[in-house]
């Protein structure tokens, strides 16, 4: 299975542009937004456990990153709630659930081979910076090589300059809308953009991303 699969391509979806797909277990569905490969993937999603559903114990052979959209996602280590991010790396391995249910945007199979460090971070209490422009909070997430993970708040009319992407950029927008000059993006949207793409984003009411620089074939 190959879904957004060219990577020097840009690619956007928007909510509502993709279905929701059953996952091999009962009460797990997702949203495909890049994929390469079948059930064993490297795997961007959506994906939304029920109450009271589980996922089989499995291992991640390149690694999982996940971020805690709404509810509560669990496994034999702890629970992790809304706005929590957490890294397993390569070789871990849970047995996941959800008592009250929830949704994550999760990435599989996408570690650089040495980049080997766990890591859970609740957004809620961590402390946030000034971003390089008035109007912009970042609350940086994680750093390996040339890849960058963030949380950035754009308060109302913020604009950014306009900038080139070294090695790509990927956005997942959750709160308010995002924009460039390509388009607007609400809540929910995905975009990936490809090595040395170039935009001018703004944000006319406000918005929240997710947001990963550097990882994208150079």
């Amino acid at each position: 299975m190959q879904i957004n699969a060219d990577f020097s391509q840009r690619a956007v979806i928007r909510p509502g542009d993709s279905p929701w797909v059953p996952s091999p277990m009962a009460g797990v569905e997702r949203i495909m937004l890049d994929r390469i490969g079948e059930e064993l993937a490297r795997a961007t999603s959506i994906v939304r456990y029920a109450a009271g559903s589980h996922f089989s114990e499995h291992q991640h052979p390149g690694g999982e990153e996940f971020l805690v959209l709404d509810g509560v996602f669990s496994d034999e280590r702890g629970d992790y709630p809304a706005g929590t991010y957490v890294r397993n790396p390569i070789g871990s391995q849970h047995a996941p659930f959800s008592r009250q249910g929830c949704t994550l945007f999760v990435k599989l199979m996408q570690f650089a081979a040495d980049d080997q460090q766990p890591l859970v971070i609740d957004s809620r209490s961590a402390a946030w910076l000034p971003g390089l422009v008035p109007g912009l909070q970042v609350l940086p997430l994680h750093q390996h090589g040339s890849e960058h993970v963030a949380l950035v708040r754009w308060a109302a009319g913020t604009r950014f300059n306009r900038h080139r992407h070294w090695g790509g950029e990927e956005i997942l927008v959750l709160e308010g809308t995002f924009q460039d000059e390509f388009g607007d993006y609400p809540a929910g949207s995905w975009l990936r953009s490809p090595h040395l793409s170039e935009h001018t984003p703004f944000s006319d009411a406000g918005c929240l991303i997710w947001v990963k620089t550097g990882h994208l074939s150079a």
